[in-house]
């Protein structure tokens, strides 16, 4: 690897990293005016111009709260677990395409930090590990709301991981490939949502859960136990485990409009290659809008009822459309 090869790869990790960064704070603030606008409130406004500073002053708030680690809890695995909830959040972006290759300083520069033939098992592998730090946070706390918050994390994130994975398929299918490049590529006529609507609602519903988000959020849930494996956590460390969510949110919005929608394929893309990180980002609000609508307008789920639709409903619809997707392949193929 030459120096400037290294450069090159540095500036895009750096500058993808920043940008997850400033995309989930603001992303709380899209969440917290649009939930308010569903629900007929009025939303944070008052700091700097319509209320966007807000997430600079929530950010200096955390800074600045104290932080508290119970008497009796594993303090490595305490401190550790928030660190190992947002890296993988951070990283599993680093598969997708933002854009076709433009030329820069004389050289074409991919807008992707890194292409890989076997991205769609990168990020099945990313997306478990995520796992680990909400079973250690639960585990180390001490506590047994917190205990709980994990167990019910990791069950849910076993039966809905199934089904996800199951529709990563549909796509790969279509594509003939795992590279993430080429999948985009094969929707330049038509996106896959059109050939995979189940596929793609499956993985909203998958992706919905594997995120912890309404109504799928059993691991944390107030009504039964108080934060669930949140409950120990403050400052800083709390603010880290909805940095990853929030992060979670735009990757898994990202994954979706690359698998489903043709990532940053659009209308004069091939001849601006600019306008392709825009119909990217437009897909990705989209999407961040349906997550959103969604915890604005459903009721979270009984526990039982969560584990049954995932194990009873989901999965067996996600291993009937990679059967069907795969006949009519070889049907049309033959």
């Amino acid at each position: 690897m030459t120096f400037a090869m290294f450069l090159e790869w540095f500036l895009k990790a750096l500058i993808l990293v920043l940008g997850l960064t400033v995309g989930f704070a603001y992303v709380t603030l899209f969440e917290r005016r649009l939930l308010a606008r569903m629900q007929v409130r009025i939303g944070p406004n008052r700091v700097g111009p319509a209320g966007l500073l807000q997430p600079v002053a929530d950010a200096i708030k955390l800074i600045f709260k104290e932080e508290l680690i119970p008497a009796k809890a594993d303090k490595i695995l305490f401190v550790l677990a928030p660190v190992l909830t947002v890296i993988p959040a951070l990283i599993i972006t680093g598969v997708i395409p933002l854009g076709p290759p433009i030329r820069l300083f004389g050289r074409e520069i991919a807008l992707q930090v890194a292409n890989l033939n076997i991205g769609i098992l990168y990020l099945l592998t990313v997306t478990a590990i995520s796992i680990y730090g909400i079973a250690l946070a639960g585990w180390s706390s001490n506590n047994k709301y917190s205990t709980m918050g994990a167990l019910r994390a990791t069950a849910s994130m076993i039966s809905y991981e199934l089904a996800l994975g199951l529709a990563y398929v549909g796509p790969v299918l279509l594509a003939g490939s795992m590279n993430i490049n080429d999948i985009v590529t094969a929707q330049k006529p038509l996106w896959f949502v059109v050939m995979q609507p189940l596929g793609a609602i499956i993985y909203l519903i998958g992706a919905n859960a594997e995120i912890n988000r309404t109504p799928f959020d059993m691991p944390e849930a107030e009504h039964e136990l108080t934060a669930g494996f949140l409950t120990e956590y403050s400052g800083m460390k709390f603010a880290l485990f909805y940095m990853a969510e929030y992060i979670k949110m735009i990757a898994v919005s990202m994954i979706g409009a690359s698998l489903f929608l043709g990532g940053y394929w659009g209308p004069g893309v091939s001849t601006y290659p600019w306008l392709g990180p825009i119909y990217l980002a437009i897909k990705v609000i989209l999407l961040l809008f349906w997550f959103i609508w969604v915890r604005a307008t459903w009721p979270r789920f009984r526990y039982d009822r969560m584990m049954a639709f995932g194990w009873k409903i989901l999965f067996p619809l996600a291993l009937l459309n990679v059967l069907v997707t795969a006949l009519v392949i070889v049907l049309i193929g033959g």
